[in-house]
């Protein structure tokens, strides 16, 4: 039997792709980073065709690494960040426009109008999800109405709507296959998670054609064959592709939280924490999100979500805007290097706040800064920020479904941080859980793939090949541990609708 598969990873700032073994062991991994672009203030884009060079140039090297021939390669999975939308042109590929990005709060006011029209109740309870402009439904509004000629051509069937998961595996397929997967689909703000279709009245609401749409499909399933003669990967031709994840469903899976009551938290450009509910889709009253996390063989497992905008963003901006810190990896250590805060607080609310405070005109904020401030108590306070919001997250999470977690799985690149590690459990007071192997999104998509492609046969099996690294017990004393919440939530109430003054 074929042993091994490769996972794309396809993120907010590079794309990767890691080749895994049986035994989900790194083979190979290599990584592209592509261009940010900031056409205007709380605006993010990509160049599609960046993010999909990047991703075929990761996928050639990690392959040519690997020392494998393409008959070992059982299959290939996909994880992609979310809510990132592209539209493109059905015959030529080219896109109409830059993709927007999960992270762009250009549709703010499209957001506010539906709500004004009383189109909540009905968004949360088909979708799982709030108005916001962090899902895709807006965005392709956005680009239908701002585009010349665009929006003609969309219902003339001319053009394809999806998201980075979609984009992806149909230009693998040589532009054969244009689906996505039930996880990438309950992020659009467009799919009846219950029913696991689109919705006809919430895509007329948001002016969007449904001949665009791609075809929903389940998590593991073969959808197509890599296409030949794609430049950097001929030798790959015929490989299928058999499993699709947003990438923190992946994530969630890769870190083998199969069984309900069981969560994680990713470390990403942004902030994201899930808890497995099984069968059940819960519709949060605690400013949470309802997702689909995987569907296999029928059966469909969803998941309470609470995302952060901005996590190791804030740790970018310390680096490359602020020139604060030359690398994120000194980002602990400096941090430590002060006993205390110094009773500086920060809120990386770049872009808005996400969950639980869904307030899309929040802006990053600094207090308690004195004369004595230094530059290692700003940058404790930007990571320290991140586990508070964690902590908001579990909070409300936990409120809604009733479940304490007993601790907490981690993953993504700030989860190496043993002093943000450290800090996050003092503020959750509980145990926080760093793997073994940390590329959990990708080994997620990897497994997907894996089954479909008979490398495994149960979710078990999943659980059995994750191993703990370390554990991080609180040591904190619990007194302090929510002052320093206390104090948090006053910086938090500064962030919160700024454009109030």
């Amino acid at each position: 039997m074929k042993g091994y598969v490769i996972a794309l990873d396809q993120g907010t700032t590079s794309s990767r792709a890691i080749v895994f073994d049986v035994r989900g062991e790194i083979v190979a991994l290599a990584q592209r980073p592509f261009p940010q672009i900031y056409p205007h203030p709380g605006w993010v884009e990509h160049d599609p065709f960046d993010i999909l060079s990047s991703q075929l140039e990761a996928l050639s090297e990690a392959f040519e690494k690997s020392g494998l021939e393409a008959g070992d390669i059982a299959a290939i999975g996909v994880t992609n960040q979310r809510e990132t939308t592209i539209v493109w042109d059905r015959q030529t590929g080219r896109p109409v426009y830059n993709a927007i990005v999960w992270q762009c709060r250009r549709t703010a006011a499209m957001c506010d109008h539906l709500s004004a029209e009383g189109m909540g109740a009905y968004v949360r309870d088909k979708t799982g999800l709030l108005i916001d402009a962090y899902f895709s439904g807006t965005k392709i509004n956005w680009i239908l109405e701002n585009v010349p000629g665009v929006r003609s051509r969309a219902e003339r069937g001319e053009l394809l709507f999806g998201n980075v998961d979609s984009w992806l595996i149909w230009n693998l397929t040589g532009g054969r296959e244009h689906i996505s997967d039930y996880s990438n689909c309950s992020r659009t703000m467009l799919f009846d998670i219950d029913r696991l279709r689109w919705d006809e009245e919430l895509c007329r609401a948001m002016g969007v054609p449904m001949l665009m749409l791609p075809a929903p499909v389940p998590n593991s399933a073969e959808y197509g064959r890599v296409a030949p003669g794609i430049k950097g990967i001929e030798a790959l031709a015929g490989v299928p592709i058999c499993g699709s994840a947003g990438d923190q469903a992946a994530a969630l899976l890769g870190q083998g939280c199969i069984r309900s009551g069981e969560g994680k938290n990713t470390y990403g450009t942004g902030c994201f924490t899930l808890m497995n509910t099984g069968r059940r889709s819960v519709r949060s009253l605690s400013g949470m999100l309802t997702s689909v996390a995987w569907s296999l063989d029928g059966a469909t497992t969803y998941a309470l979500e609470g995302s952060v905008f901005n996590a190791g963003s804030a740790i970018q901006w310390l680096r490359d805007e602020m020139g604060l810190i030359s690398s994120a990896a000194e980002s602990g250590p400096l941090a430590a290097s002060v006993p205390d805060n110094g009773g500086v607080y920060m809120v990386p609310a770049f872009t808005g706040l996400g969950a639980p405070h869904w307030d899309m005109y929040a802006r990053g904020t600094i207090v308690g800064i004195t004369r004595g401030t230094t530059r290692a108590h700003i940058v404790r306070a930007a990571m320290e920020g991140i586990a508070y919001e964690v902590r908001d997250l579990l909070d409300a999470m936990e409120k809604d479904s009733g479940v304490r977690l007993p601790s907490l799985r981690v993953d993504g690149g700030a989860s190496v941080s043993d002093f943000l590690m450290q800090f996050q459990a003092d503020i959750l007071r509980r145990p926080i859980d760093r793997p073994a192997m940390v590329e959990t999104t990708a080994f997620g998509a990897a497994f997907l793939a894996g089954l479909a492609a008979g490398m495994w046969s149960s979710l078990d099996e999943i659980a059995d090949l994750r191993r703990s690294e370390r554990i991080f017990e609180p040591e904190m004393d619990a007194g302090l541990s929510e002052e320093n919440y206390r104090q948090w939530q006053r910086a938090l109430e500064r962030a919160l609708r700024w454009e109030r003054g």
